[in-house]
């Protein structure tokens, strides 16, 4: 694999550099972050990484990821302006920034949008990839190495991005939250906290592993869960009256419809 910078050094950033190294890519890779110097040593001496500056990265490096927050993205943009050439594929992972955003900062540059999730960490992300005007099969191939080293990866258009993020790219959160109250009510219950935790992580990998590995659909697991008139009934019947279907769904359409503000805050 080709030379990697990443500009920003945050948990995705991180969680993707972590993947890259678990399935053994030893490429180049160059990082530079502005505001956690301490963090950037360390990741230097877990993952092999060369401390940089963004000089130094878009002289260096074949692919450039873009791992920053949305509100300094712009000012990135004007700092790469000068320096990167059409022979150098851009990666963003940042919400809410459209890629006319990045073709109109940085004309004839091929840029790709992607949307991973944090369980890069341990290999199991779902990631979206948007190819931007200028980008080619060989751009596509670059960017599919990376994000399948750490799960798996699905070509979408740009409009699809926003309810991608709701599902897999916020997604994660969502399962943890379920999980932290799954296990305050195991605690009310009069379970211990530590047995609560192990008992609510232990059937949430299980369930996962069934839903990957069974070949049912999910609703025809929760079928062969559920006995007439018996316990496992009894609790979905309260989540279908609370209108869990509504919660989820409304969850989803606030993430979508933040991401669509963001687009509007920060294009230019």
């Amino acid at each position: 694999m080709q030379a990697i910078g990443f500009i920003g050094a945050g948990n995705m950033a991180e969680a993707i550099i972590r993947g890259l190294r678990a399935v053994g890519i030893s490429s180049e890779i160059r990082v530079t972050n502005r505001s956690n110097q301490e963090k950037l040593q360390k990741m230097a001496e877990q993952y092999m990484i060369i401390p940089s500056t963004l000089e130094k990265i878009v002289k260096e490096s074949e692919i450039i990821l873009l791992a920053v927050k949305p509100k300094d993205m712009l000012g990135v943009l004007k700092d790469l302006q000068k320096d990167l050439k059409s022979s150098q594929l851009l990666i963003t992972v940042a919400a809410g920034i459209p890629l006319k955003t990045y073709e109109m900062n940085l004309p004839g540059i091929p840029v790709v949008r992607v949307m991973p999730n944090t369980s890069s960490y341990v290999l199991k992300s779902m990631t979206g990839l948007v190819q931007g005007s200028v980008v080619h099969e060989n751009h596509k191939r670059m960017a599919e190495e990376i994000f399948q080293a750490v799960g798996k990866t699905l070509w979408i258009t740009e409009d699809k991005l926003n309810p991608l993020m709701s599902i897999s790219g916020s997604g994660p959160a969502y399962i943890y939250l379920f999980t932290e109250t799954l296990i305050q009510a195991g605690v009310s219950s009069g379970l211990s906290e530590v047995d609560a935790e192990m008992l609510a992580k232990e059937t949430l990998f299980g369930a996962s592993q069934m839903l990957q590995e069974s070949g049912k659909s999910p609703a025809r697991l929760r079928e062969e869960v559920t006995s007439p008139k018996g316990t496992t009934l009894a609790a979905l019947t309260v989540f279908w009256e609370k209108d869990l279907q509504d919660i989820v769904t409304s969850a989803a359409k606030a993430c979508q419809d933040r991401a669509e503000e963001m687009e509007r805050e920060y294009q230019g």
